[in-house]
């Protein structure tokens, strides 16, 4: 298989991308998905999401204090 950045994987392998999707390779072609979950319900007046590529994870913290982080009640997949 050959992904988007002309890299060639062999068939069976799996990998993760730099954007956080996994991705596999088969016979019949590459299939990617995301890594991670989304935040979907929380405060979003007071607070706002943040993603860190280097673990593929989101933390939801105040906006004016990003050392506090806020609840959150569902998750998007």
């Amino acid at each position: 298989c050959l992904d988007e950045e002309g890299k060639v994987h062999e068939f069976g392998s799996r990998w993760r991308t730099d954007d956080c999707n996994d991705c596999s390779c088969s016979r019949g072609g590459i299939g990617c998905c995301t890594s991670y979950v989304r935040p979907g319900d929380y405060d979003k007046e007071k607070c706002e999401s943040i993603f860190n590529k280097e673990t593929c994870t989101y933390k939801v913290v105040e906006k004016d204090d990003h050392s506090k982080e806020c609840p959150v009640h569902s998750w998007v997949g």
